[in-house]
């Protein structure tokens, strides 16, 4: 264990910690240069499209230093503000961090938040200054940034660049040298591991991806999960370079994989303890469940499709820890399932996985958040969607989370941000200036408007020069209502949504026309309509496909026109009358993604 080192990588989005574990692999010999390719370790085909690292991923690697050999155990973390869940795992079961900041952009508002969760988890913290080469790189300011933040010296902050290179010897000798290695005064028979992470193919089942923390687990051991108490012999062991290779056992401190050929969903869990039978060890600690910020409901597109999607969402539970999922159902839209997420991008994300990776396209309702509503028969109710609220004259209060928001922007942006701000309902509560001149603004504001494309705005008002991280406050009073939208006079669930008093006129009028420029056209005239408060807030028509039933006549007497003309009329106010209007599943995804330009 002497001769081991386990490390993550955490900064925040775009900062390079793909770039910079691609030069270690390459430094390190892991991967031959003729195989080398640009963010190797995003297997995933949408995280190569995005530029984005959306699952962590281990890597083994062999460096030598002053003579000794040395196993530095890599895993790289996602750096959205949705994906802190993976962050965290992965800090549980390294003994070090490289805090990585972009020379480009100096501290931003997720490095502070990553930087206290490798605290909390006891990590060592490495200093590391990326894109020195940039020739807009201010890399002695952001060094000094560091020295201030982490109360360091500037000969402990390292200097890279993973596009050239430059540094990464240095770095991982850095690594060797100021990451403790692993240690454990178990001796006895078998061993000891944390799973914080899942794979699932079909003919392997659910591979485990383990940190051993004691003892020796073999391949072919007979071993069980604590948690589920289910026992298996494991089909093969190994590491990853960062392809799985097997070998014949894994020791103390060290990161590998473990096959289970287990296919049923649900009895593995991240966090549960993997023990040899022979073990009497007691189970780690594991991991705190994580806490959906986001509810939205799936529904198939055919209910045929039912089964297919329970299928496809419990497969992505198994590689995805942060997706939770239950049963729902709709009077119009059949049988589904209420999902949380931990944010937009995180529901964005599994939607676009059901669809490349299970070729479903379901149908998803407006995204909401948990309100406590209190009736006036003194009930409380845990509410997640707009179709569970109760009737405006039956409700007596009601109360939201609220998030403590920290944004980080040059102050040349302070007006904008501060319009932005009091825009989504926030209560700014101090601001202060950091030594390179950016100002920090922190503010608390509800969750519901957080989640109402704040980001995206946060972002587009800034030229993209500001960052955030939030945390959660407690419960207050809100001051909401529940939206519900009628298409040819028949409410749809999926369109209804929980809105701010304040916004209602404003949000009503959009829908409705968003509504109408994405419902195609029918061969009756359909009303659209936005109710709350029991009236009509907001309504459109959308005129009917119209034939030209007079096209075949010439000449003659007007009359004839006007006739066919009035009969079409009244064959369209009949078919409108009975007619059922079957909405595009196309229709939901575009209402659930917000305006383009917006």
């Amino acid at each position: 264990m002497d001769h081991i080192r386990n490390f993550s990588i955490i900064a925040h989005i775009d900062h390079g910690k793909s770039t910079l574990a691609d030069r270690m692999l390459e430094v390190t010999g892991t991967i031959e240069k003729r195989k080398m390719r640009e963010q190797v370790l995003d297997n995933m085909e949408l995280e190569r499209e995005r530029g984005i690292t959306i699952k962590m991923q281990p890597a083994r690697m062999n460096f030598s230093s002053e003579g000794k050999q040395y196993i530095l155990n890599l895993i790289d973390t996602p750096g959205h503000i949705d994906f802190a869940y993976e962050v965290s795992r992965a800090l549980t079961a390294v003994e070090g961090v490289i805090l990585l900041v972009d020379a480009t952009q100096g501290i931003q508002a997720q490095t502070l938040a990553t930087l206290a969760m490798a605290r909390s988890a006891g990590c060592v913290v490495l200093p590391v200054v990326s894109k020195i080469d940039v020739p807009t790189a201010r890399v002695s300011e952001t060094v000094l940034e560091l020295m201030d933040l982490l109360h360091c010296e500037e000969k402990d902050v390292f200097k890279v660049s993973g596009k050239t290179g430059e540094g990464v010897s240095v770095l991982l000798k850095g690594i060797v040298e100021k990451v403790p290695a692993p240690s454990s005064s178990y001796t006895g028979p078998g061993g000891r591991a944390l799973i914080f992470d899942f794979s699932y193919s079909e003919h392997r089942g659910v591979t485990m991806f383990i940190r051993v923390m004691d003892g020796v687990l073999t391949n072919k051991d007979a071993v069980r999960l604590f948690a589920t108490n289910t026992k298996f012999s494991s089909l093969e062991t190994g590491w990853f370079t960062p392809g799985q290779v097997p070998s014949e056992r894994l020791h103390a401190g060290e990161i590998g994989y473990v096959v289970s050929g287990i296919k049923e969903p649900g009895v593995a869990t991240v966090g549960d303890t993997l023990l040899s039978t022979a073990s009497t060890l007691p189970a780690l600690a594991g991991y705190q469940t994580p806490r959906p910020v986001v509810w939205a409901s799936l529904f198939p597109e055919s209910q045929d499709q039912f089964t297919f999607l329970k299928q496809a969402l419990g497969r992505l539970r198994l590689s995805d820890a942060a997706l939770s999922y239950e049963e729902d159902g709709s009077s119009i839209l059949g049988k589904g399932f209420r999902c949380g997420f931990l944010g937009m991008l995180h529901l964005e994300i599994v939607s676009e996985r059901l669809k490349r990776e299970f070729n479903l396209s379901p149908i998803i309702t407006t995204p909401t958040i948990e309100y406590e509503v209190t009736t006036k028969n003194g009930g409380v109710e845990h509410v997640f969607s707009p179709s569970q609220f109760p009737e405006h004259g039956l409700i007596t209060s009601i109360r939201e989370q609220w998030v403590k928001v920290d944004i980080i922007a040059p102050p040349d942006y302070l007006s904008p941000i501060t319009q932005l701000l009091y825009e989504y309902e926030a209560v700014i509560t101090a601001s202060d200036l950091f030594s390179d001149g950016r100002m920090s603004i922190n503010s608390e504001m509800p969750l519901r408007e957080l989640m109402r494309g704040f980001f995206d705005r946060l972002k587009s008002v800034s030229s993209g020069f500001a960052s955030l991280s939030y945390e959660f406050l407690e419960l207050r009073h809100a001051d909401v209502m529940r939206l519900e939208v009628l298409v040819a006079e028949e409410v749809v669930p999926a369109f209804s949504r929980i809105v701010s008093r304040r916004r209602l006129e404003e949000d009503s009028k959009a829908i409705v026309e968003k509504l109408y420029r994405t419902l195609p056209k029918q061969l009756f005239v359909v009303k659209i309509q936005a109710r709350a408060d029991g009236r009509i807030i907001s309504s459109r028509s959308l005129s009917a496909i119209r034939k030209d039933v007079t096209g075949y006549l010439y000449g003659g007497d007007i009359t004839r026109k006007k006739k066919l003309l009035e009969k079409q009329k009244k064959g369209k106010e009949r078919r409108g009358e009975h007619a059922k209007l079957n909405i595009p599943p196309e229709v939901f995804l575009k209402m659930v993604k917000p305006d383009e330009g917006k």
